[in-house]
């Protein structure tokens, strides 16, 4: 399926496509409304983030919240593709961090300004290692968790979804074309919450994979 080490998307990979509102419960939580269509925004390749390294808080911010989703990585790339082809394009997945200022995306969102400092800064895609596609036989049904020093704080299933990643994968090539090494954050169930210096956030998926980071800020 892949020319390169898709093992390592986020070396090589081109672009992060994000779907925000995903999940009912999180859009009501936040007080948005229930979307018809996906919610897209982007993050760049400098977002991502692996274990070892911190997240940091950008110095714009005093409000970094934590969102736990499901990414899926692309393993062949293609536009207009097709639902019933969609899984074809997938060559795995991994958990991952959605990090975001909501203080910085509120203040936009009432501008009606794009959301890309709350969402796209460095360190804002933290990421576990590549979950292979086999290790995930049924992504429509995956339960997906984040503690904050040791506290429980999202605990959701992505059969909570709106919108399935087949549809999501289709409908965003008829808008984007898909390319190798590509990563589709699929959106994150309720619960998410501030996180303040030297919190340790641990996520994972059940006999699967699981992560840990911790939070510093970025100096001045």
């Amino acid at each position: 399926m892949t020319t390169r080490n898709v093992s390592r998307f986020w070396e090589w990979g081109k672009k992060i496509i994000c779907v925000g509102r995903n999940y009912a419960d999180h859009a009501k939580e936040l007080m948005n409304a229930i979307p018809k269509d996906p919610v897209l925004f982007l993050k760049t390749p400098s977002a991502y983030l692996t274990e070892g390294s911190p997240i940091l808080i950008p110095k714009y911010s005093n409000n970094l919240h934590h969102e736990i989703e499901l990414g899926v990585v692309i393993g062949k790339g293609g536009t207009s593709i097709s639902q019933s082809s969609a899984m074809d394009h997938v060559a795995g997945y991994a958990l991952c961090l959605d990090m975001t200022a909501r203080d910085i995306q509120d203040d936009c969102k009432s501008k009606g300004l794009p959301w890309t400092l709350a969402k796209a800064f460095d360190t804002s895609c933290p990421i576990s290692e590549f979950i292979p596609k086999e290790k995930i036989p049924d992504p429509g049904n995956v339960k997906i968790w984040l503690k904050v020093n040791d506290q429980m704080r999202q605990h959701g299933c992505t059969s909570e979804m709106i919108f399935s990643i087949p549809f999501l994968i289709s409908y965003i090539s008829e808008i984007i074309s898909l390319e190798e090494g590509d990563l589709i954050l699929t959106g994150t169930p309720k619960g998410v919450s501030a996180v303040q210096v030297h919190d340790e956030l641990h996520a994972g998926i059940d006999d699967v994979v699981s992560m840990t980071f911790k939070v510093d800020k970025l100096k001045q």
